[in-house]
């Protein structure tokens, strides 16, 4: 094994990690959609590990112990026989943990990164994505985090394959969060073992059309586009917002007339939940928090707008 010492001790290394909305409704472990909230790393070597958070969930962030970055950097370099530099990181998080929003995406891919760039590993951009999609188990979510815009991917033994598009889109994404997050596995015991001919052609023309709508710009088709019956009817207990939200992409004058509504596109669960994503015509239209919160039945039901975009693949730079 080899250890970087006071005389090479590798450049600092800085990270811009999108979250990631995966499945968009039937996309299910296929599709995922970079949103412009952030995981930023700053990292150089030190003494000893330490980590310094701020932003969202940052006394979590900080913890050494199961922190998903470090454990995911030291493994990398262990099994390439790479005895690991310590690190002090600099974190600002502005990704949800545990709703649905890639935050453990994020963090394998950043892992993978930095253990790619302080052990020397030399990797190209492929294998950094592949090893951080194989260490996910699914490659939605990283894919599109490392790729940014709408990335549909496929993963086999052999080869992990990826195709982007819908980046420069100006549609608005607003995330309702609930108060209680749920577990990726937990919503995946949700999951029946079999699906009718019916659901699966279903969700095969659904997800054909979806991303035509992303690589066109049509909006028009999301409403239908992001219809799903593979995971979303099945997970609807454990994710009480969502059957309240679905609603607003058939009528989203449900609450009032009173309401200037804005022109909502498609709404689909965020991920395994239990967050709802709803996809606008306009960035961050402004009535939308309220009108949500109405729906939902919780004035104080967070809500956050954001957009489209890029991957961390230009994100990843040297200090």
């Amino acid at each position: 094994m080899s250890q970087s010492t006071a005389k090479d001790p590798g450049k600092p290394y800085h990270l811009r990690l999108p979250a990631t909305s995966a499945n968009l409704g039937p996309g299910f472990d296929a599709l995922g959609l970079a949103m412009a909230l952030y995981l930023t790393i700053d990292a150089r070597v030190a003494d000893a590990f330490y980590i310094e958070a701020t932003g969202r969930d940052a006394d979590q962030c900080a913890r050494l112990e199961d922190n998903l970055i470090l454990t995911t950097y030291v493994d990398v370099l262990a099994v390439a026989g790479v005895l690991a530099p310590r690190l002090h990181l600099q974190i600002h998080n502005e990704i949800p943990l545990g709703m649905g929003c890639g935050s453990s995406a994020s963090a394998l891919l950043a892992g993978v990164f930095l253990a790619n760039h302080f052990g020397k590993l030399g990797w190209a951009g492929q294998q950094i994505l592949e090893e951080a999609c194989l260490r996910e188990g699914h490659p939605d979510n990283v894919a599109a985090c490392y790729l940014g815009g709408m990335t549909a991917s496929l993963m086999s033994k052999n080869s992990l394959l990826t195709a982007t598009c819908g980046e420069k889109l100006a549609w608005g994404l607003n995330l309702a969060l609930p108060s209680a997050s749920l577990a990726t596995e937990k919503a995946r015991a949700l999951l029946p073992p079999a699906y009718s001919r019916e659901d699966v052609v279903a969700n095969i023309q659904s997800t054909a059309l979806l991303v035509a709508a992303f690589a066109q710009g049509r909006g028009e088709l999301l409403r239908t586009a992001m219809q799903d019956r593979i995971h979303q009817p099945y997970r609807m207990k454990a994710c009480p917002l969502l059957p309240l939200l679905l609603p607003l992409a058939d009528d989203p004058a449900i609450v009032s007339s009173k309401i200037l509504s804005p022109k909502i596109l498609g709404v689909a669960l965020s991920g395994a939940g239990p967050s709802v994503l709803i996809i606008t015509e306009d960035a961050r239209p402004a009535a939308l928090p309220a009108i949500i919160r109405q729906v939902a039945g919780d004035p104080s039901l967070e809500v956050l707008q954001t957009t489209i975009s890029g991957g961390a693949l230009g994100g990843a730079l040297e200090g």
